[in-house]
């Protein structure tokens, strides 16, 4: 696994536990726990995919897109 997406696939499945608990009515400690805990682990999944090594060879005069180029527009 690449090592920016580490942090998206954890900070997704803390996101779908946190609105699970919600819906099912858990402890209501536990669910301001995890809401005060979100805003780092968003802030910390953000830095680091901002940061990682990611090497983009298109600029966007090339490329609209990642995944469509200009031309066909």
């Amino acid at each position: 696994m690449k090592n920016y997406l580490f942090p998206v696939y954890l900070v997704t499945s803390f996101l779908v536990v946190f609105v699970t608990a919600i819906h099912t009515n858990l402890n209501t400690a536990l669910i301001l726990i995890m809401f005060s805990i979100s805003p780092i682990s968003i802030i910390w999944m953000v830095y680091r995919v901002l940061r990682s090594e990611v090497l983009v060879k298109s600029t966007f005069e090339d490329q609209w897109y990642e995944d469509f180029p200009k031309a066909r527009m």
